[in-house]
This record gives C-alpha cells, structure tokens and sequence, in this order.
C-alpha cells in the first residue's frame, strides 16, 4: 500500500495584483519540505501538479532536496477556484486588496459564503466551472493516483482541491469541506494511505518540516 502526498503550495501573493506568485517566505517553506523528505529518503513514483504559477514554483522549491522525480504531470483538475470570481458572484460591488486585518477578516467571510453559495448551485462565479464540475476534476486527480497505489504520488495544488478530496474520501458535507478549506496552512501536507479501488486519510494539514520554535512565524494560512 503506497501513500498519497497532497502539498499546499507554499505562500502566495495575498493582497497583491498578482497573487499567483511565490513570496519570499513561500519558497523557502517549499525549499525546507523538500530538505526535510529529502532526508528521510522519500521518493514518489508519480507527481501531479495543477497548471498554476504557484503549484510550479512549489514543486521546484520541493525538488531541491528531493531526487530522482519523475515527470510531472499536469492536471488542470488540480486548479484552485478563482477567489475574486467567487465572491464577487454573490457581491457584485467594489472589492478592494485586503491590506489590514479586518479587511483580511472581511475577505475570508465573504469568501466563505460565496462558496457554499457556489457549492450549492447558487451562483456561478464568472469563468469558474460548477462545484460538481470542479470536484469531478479532483476526483479524476485521485483516480489517476490510484493507479500508482503501490508506490507514493505526490500532488503540489491549493487549499481549494486538497479539502475537496479530504470531503470526498470521508464523505464530508460542504460545510466541512469550507471549514477545512480555510484551515489549510501554507505548504502542508496531507497524507492518504492508497489502494487500487480507494484512499483513506492519514494525516491532514501537517508541517513537520517547520515544527521548531524559531520557524513559528514560518507558518502562514494566506
């Protein structure tokens, strides 16, 4: 029975025009994850990355100090939702860069509404795909996954995806999912043990490679 690795990518750009881009702190939380499977030996027999700046730039940060990665396949399956399109669909006025806490604040309630307004067919944020369509690309990631089930596959994707495929393998109501979504830490890693014909959750939204006192403020959810 192989193992499932499923990798937030590390921080973005949050707040800035282009949140799809690696900050600083981003790569170097990517850089330590790969040093510290590195170290133990992992290797992966797949890895599976969605199409985004940011799911790319992780990868490379991870493989400085992994070795022998095969070729990475690339699965749009594995795309984030589109944030701004989401809540814009439920508030059509002005959004502004969230610059201090409470518009931080702000943000992620509206964003929360938004997609369990989303998740239950009620809006339809422009240039995104249903929710079923969207969870339907994960699951097909899953599937692909499947067929490597007796080695490990890693998937470098977003907060968005990783709690979609948590709720499809333990069957979690949208809710849930959301909950999960909003507690995904930067460049986590959540561990489903994999058989042909099923995953199952080992471990979710773990940092192992930043569990030390002067990397606390390594640790970021935005």
């Amino acid at each position: 029975m192989g193992k499932l690795y499923l990798v937030r990518h590390g921080q973005a750009s949050f707040g800035a025009a282009d949140y799809d881009q690696l900050s600083p702190l981003g790569q170097r939380q990517c850089e330590r994850l790969g040093a510290y499977l590195g170290q133990r030996g992992q290797r992966f027999e797949a890895v599976y990355t969605g199409t985004l700046k940011r799911h790319r730039q992780s990868l490379a940060g991870l493989a400085t100090g992994l070795v022998g990665l095969p070729e990475t396949q690339v699965l749009p399956g594995l795309n984030e939702y589109d944030s701004e399109a989401v809540v814009r669909a439920i508030h059509p006025g002005e959004l502004n860069h969230p610059q201090t806490p409470e518009a931080v604040r702000q943000h992620f309630r509206l964003l929360r509404e938004g997609l369990l307004s989303w998740m239950a067919g009620c809006s339809a944020p422009a240039g995104m795909p249903s929710h079923a369509d969207f969870v339907a690309g994960v699951a097909d990631a899953l599937a692909q996954a499947r067929a490597h089930a007796d080695g490990d596959v890693l998937i470098v994707s977003s907060g968005g995806p990783i709690s979609a495929a948590v709720g499809l393998v333990l069957g979690l109501a949208p809710q849930a999912v959301v909950d999960l979504n909003m507690r995904i830490r930067n460049s986590a890693i959540t561990e489903f043990h994999a058989s042909p014909k099923r995953h199952a959750l080992q471990t979710f939204n773990t940092l192992p490679h930043l569990d030390a006192p002067e990397l606390a403020s390594w640790v970021t959810y935005a």
